[in-house]
Parts: structure tokens; C-alpha cells; sequence
């Protein structure tokens, strides 16, 4: 070894976690689900990023050789109290907390839903961003500039249908990043025309009257009232952009108007969430008459919806969930897999074939949506109930006029009928009731351009039906044995450095200070190939002083900091 001061010092080169086999270094991502989202449960993530607040989390891909940021998003939840949402006014539903039951909620500080009684990321969150933004896999790894090294999660997602992969890196950031990148996709504006919520909301009774929009680059939706779903603009794809949706129509059966949409909005009611961010907004309210804790929740993302309703409510006999569309939907085509053939909408009575529909698409110059259903939950369907499709296009005196604009344009969706002796209540705090089931309705809406044929539905069906797999794991710190020994001869600086290993292309970075006189000299970076130990790194410059330099020695790997070390070398010029 040369003369010199020698320090040997324990350090962390953070590289990337072993590969799995079937991702290689390098390996670009082959993703094709632009409008799906990407959810990783907190479960998966809080092994990763533990202890860390939902704002300091940013995500990462990989690609053309560099990092870019994506926006990402994390949704708390909480297991919490069945009737925590109505606040104080939970005892005028007859169900003062404690009741004995929870239910999982996305939490909300600007409900009685209340913020997530832990502030840090924990199993019951969601980190979300959607499935286009995912990246390669990098070569060599580094960590991005932003995010706290030593931090992380490496995101695989895989599609069960073709094998597609992607991968996104979730980090702790410095707090210098914005978490949804400078973009929103979704822009959800709540408009409470009466004032703010919970104040200015009248929870023990309706109306509340709303002019509240969810606006994304390919469609628009308006909200008149809690439950009054009253517009649908598709700006996808060419897409004419005019009003097809006269209203989400609720009701126990055709012609019946003494419970609908309407009546659930002026009973009693309450907000679960009420929030946007830069990758989804969550809508998702309480309250529908006789079922105070009959829940309905919309997820909105730039190209897709989901809406997710859990019926909780005494022995009913039926329950329709329909879309009614407007006149401007006229000349639009509705197909659902019974009806492979095609409907026209144009206010004509058409009989269409009927049972339980697995999807539905209407589709013209308006634009196109895909809508695909499923039931959740414990209720047998066959011996303890029925599904049904609904379908009715009248402009006279139709069968479904309690609620919109009288008119029956393409309305169609689905029907849930209760045997009538099996006595089944879906509420879990119902007095009486002798079989209590568990029920969730889900709708999976994509929105498209003009022109879809029947195969495009049947693709995103199978999108909304396989879900992308996803697996996290940590981005560990391997250690390293780093020796740097420093000498200084004819204006001349010497360092060698002896990682112990091999290691990617790293930069090394040095500042000097001077002793006696005291001096700094900026920063400045050498970048360097991939190397095989031992390294040796000589550089030249001006004297800047007497005495001892003190080296500042940074190890990099493509940009962002390993180790910092001090190495002192004696000049010979100050006689110590």
C-alpha cells in the first residue's frame, strides 16, 4: 500500500434487490392495460416503506435509460365503526357507536369518517398508479435524485392474461418531490351549493343540493345530489362530447317511485370520502332511506370507473341499478353478451333478450363505455335469488319515469330479486333479521371513442375480471468494505480507492478543505465506468492552501450519494 493516511470505513452501496427470474437486467416493460390501475395494498408496501407518511411516498420508472416520476397516489383506510360516518348524528339511525361492527372506509379528515387513526403508511392503505406509467428494469441501479437512499420498494406487475410485465419503484422522497409528479388525472371538483360539508349538510334529512363535476381527459360526469348521477359527457377517441346520461337510476321496480335515487338523496345520509388526487378520486357516500348504512362509492380514474355499491338494508324484494340515458344518446347501438346483435337507441320499443348480463356496451359517434358487472358476497344466487338484465327504450309513457326526464332512452343494467320466503335482510345492525347476508354490487366502466365492436368488449371485460398481479419487495443495502488512502505529491492529489468487489458505474465526487488556512473548495464529479476492485483515481490541481487538505470523498452510483468519508492528507507545505 502507498504512504498515506489509510481509513478503512463501513459503508452501504444500495443496490437493487435480486432479480426474480423472470425479469431480467434491463428488461423493458410490455404492459398493455393503459386505462387499468396499479393497487398496491399497503400490506405489501409498508414492509417496504414502514413508518413513512402517505405525502413522502413518490414512485419511480425506469426508461430510455433514465428515471422519470409518475404520479402516485396512497389512499389511507380504517377499520373503523359501521356507523363512524354520520358522526354525531349516528344515534338518529338508531346505532350510537359502539355497534360491534366494522367496516374497512377510506378515511377522511373532511368527513366524521375522520383521518386515519395511524398517520403512516399500514396494511389497511392503498398506493396506486396506473399500469401505463410502469417502466423497465434498470440495468445497473441507482437511486433517483429526491429519494432518501437506503428506502424503497422495487413494484413488479404482472398480467395474468399475456404475461405482460412492468416494474415501478416506490421510494421515501426528501421532501422536494411532489408525489403526483406535477400531474393530475383526474380533477374532482366537490360543490356543496349550500356551503361546506359536514356543516352546512343536512344529514338528518335532503335535499343537498350539489353542482359537483369529475372531469379526466376522456370523459365527464355531474353530480346534482348525493345519489343523483345526472351527466356523462365521453371526450375519448373523437368522441362528440354531448350529455348522453339522463340519470343512474335506483329503484325496487319499474313504476314503483316510492324509493329511488331521489327519496335515498332527501332521507337521511352522510359522506364516507369525499377526495381527489392525482391518480383517482374517491366519492363514496351513506344513506338510502330505510337503508341508512347502504353504501355507494365511485372510483374515478382518467379512462375507467368503478362503482361499488353494498347494499344494507331490511327484506326487500327487488332492487334495480340502471343506467337511463339521454335523447342525445339516439343512434347509439347497445350490445350486452346476450345481445350480441345490437340494439339501436332511439326512444323504439325492441325486445331484447333477458338475463343475468355479464357486460354492457353502448357505443356510437357519442363515444363508447364498456360496463361489466359482478356480485359480491355470501347471497346464493339460485336459491336464494335472482339476477336479471333490464332493458326499456320507450319515449311514451315508459315503465322506468319516476326519476329524470320521464323518458326511457336505452335503459338498461341490472336486477337483483329476493326469494321471498328465505326472509334475507342485508343490514347488520337490523333487529329481526333471520338471515343476514352480505351483498356488493360491482360496475367496471371503460370509457372509449366511437366505434367499438363487440370484441372490444369482451377484452375489457377480461381486464376488469384479472386484475394485475403485483408483488413488492424492499430495495435492500449490501455492505461494502471501503479502504481510501490519499497522498499528495507535485501539486498533485492521489486517492485510491479499494471497494472489496465489483460494483456498477459510479461517479466519485470530492470537496476540500484546507488547514490552517481555512478554504472550500466546491464539489466537483468524475464519472466513471464499471470497475473491478482495486480502483485508483488520480486527480490534479492548483495548491489552494498550507497545511492538511481534507478530502471530502462522496461514492455515487450514477448520481445519487452512497458514502460520504473524510480523508485528511498532508501537504508537507505547513511543516506538521
Amino acid at each position: 500500500m502507498r504512504k498515506g493516511f489509510v481509513l478503512l470505513v463501513l459503508v452501504f452501496l444500495l443496490l437493487a434487490a435480486t432479480l426474480e427470474a423472470d425479469i431480467k437486467d434491463g428488461q423493458t416493460s410490455t404492459l398493455d392495460r393503459p386505462l387499468d390501475p396499479v393497487i398496491v395494498t399497503g400490506d405489501a408496501s409498508a414492509s417496504c416503506l414502514s413508518g413513512v407518511a402517505p405525502w413522502e411516498v413518490v414512485a419511480f420508472r425506469y426508461a430510455g435509460g433514465a428515471w422519470e416520476q409518475i404520479p402516485v397516489q396512497v389512499d389511507e383506510a380504517a377499520l373503523l365503526d359501521i356507523v363512524t360516518p354520520y358522526g354525531p348524528y349516528a344515534a338518529m339511525i338508531g346505532s350510537a357507536p359502539p355497534t360491534g361492527v366494522n367496516e374497512l372506509f377510506y378515511t377522511d379528515a373532511g368527513t366524521f369518517t375522520g383521518p386515519d387513526p395511524d398517520p403512516t403508511l399500514d396494511a389497511d392503505d392503498e398506493v396506486v398508479f396506473m399500469a401505463r406509467d410502469a417502466g423497465d428494469e434498470p440495468g445497473t441501479f441507482f437511486f433517483p435524485e429526491g429519494a432518501v437512499p437506503g428506502t424503497g420498494c422495487r413494484v413488479t406487475v404482472t398480467d395474468p392474461l399475456d404475461g405482460g410485465l412492468g416494474v415501478v419503484y416506490l421510494f421515501r422522497q426528501d421532501g422536494s418531490l411532489d408525489p403526483g409528479a406535477g400531474k393530475s388525472y383526474v380533477d374532482y371538483d366537490f360543490d356543496l351549493l349550500t356551503g361546506t360539508y359536514p356543516g352546512d349538510y343536512g344529514i338528518p334529512s335532503g335535499y343537498n343540493p350539489e353542482d359537483t363535476s369529475v372531469t379526466t381527459g376522456r370523459y365527464r360526469h355531474h353530480f346534482s345530489d348525493r345519489w343523483i348521477h345526472d351527466a356523462l359527457e365521453i371526450h375519448a377517441g373523437g368522441a362528440t362530447g354531448v350529455d348522453i346520461l339522463d340519470r343512474h337510476q335506483n329503484f325496487f321496480s319499474p313504476g314503483f317511485c316510492m324509493r329511488t335515487e331521489d327519496t335515498f338523496s332527501k332521507g337521511e345520509g352522510c359522506f364516507v370520502t369525499n377526495r381527489g388526487g392525482p391518480v383517482r378520486a374517491i366519492r363514496s357516500y351513506m344513506g338510502a332511506n330505510s337503508g341508512p348504512l347502504t353504501q355507494r362509492t365511485h372510483i374515478f380514474y382518467d379512462g375507467r370507473q368503478d362503482i361499488l355499491t353494498d347494499l344494507r338494508v331490511h327484506e326487500i324484494g327487488s332492487i334495480y341499478d340502471v343506467f337511463d340515458y339521454e335523447p342525445a344518446a339516439a343512434g347509439m347501438i347497445y350490445y350486452n353478451d346476450l345481445n350480441l346483435g345490437g340494439l339501436l337507441i332511439d326512444g323504439d320499443p325492441e325486445t331484447a333478450v333477458t338475463g343475468w348480463a355479464e357486460w354492457e356496451m353502448v357505443t356510437g359517434p357519442q363515444g363508447s363505455l364498456v360496463i361489466v358487472h359482478d356480485l359480491e358476497g355470501d347471497l346464493e344466487i339460485g336459491t336464494e335469488a335472482a339476477v336479471d338484465s333490464y332493458w326499456e327504450d320507450e319515449d311514451w309513457h315508459p315503465d322506468s319515469d319516476c326519476t329524470g326526464d320521464g323518458l326511457a332512452y336505452g335503459t338498461s343494467g341490472s336486477a337483483l330479486f329476493f326469494d321471498p320466503g328465505q326472509d334475507i335482510c342485508t343490514d347488520p345492525l337490523q333487529s329481526g333479521c333471520h338471515n343476514l347476508r352480505l351483498v356488493k354490487s360491482k360496475r367496471h366502466i371503460y370509457y372509449e371513442g366511437p366505434g367499438l365492436a363487440s370484441g372490444d368488449a369482451l377484452r375489457y371485460e377480461s381486464f376488469a375480471r384479472t386484475p394485475l398481479a403485483v408483488s413488492a419487495e424492499p430495495v435492500e443495502a449490501v455492505p461494502w468494505t471501503l479502504e481510501v488512502e490519499g497522498s499528495y505529491a507535485g501539486g498533485e492529489l492521489r486517492l485510491d480507492f479499494d471497494l472489496g468487489a465489483p460494483v456498477p458505474s459510479i461517479w466519485v465526487a470530492y470537496g476540500i478543505l484546507t488547514y490552517p488556512a481555512v478554504q472550500v473548495v466546491p464539489l466537483w464529479g468524475v464519472p466513471l465506468p464499471a470497475i473491478d476492485p482495486p480502483m485508483e483515481q488520480t486527480i490534479a490541481f492548483p495548491l489552494p492552501g498550507l497545511g492538511w487538505l481534507g478530502i471530502y470523498t462522496g461514492l455515487y452510483v450514477e448520481g445519487a450519494t452512497m458514502t460520504w468519508e473524510l480523508v485528511w492528507v498532508d501537504t508537507g507545505r505547513a511543516g506538521l
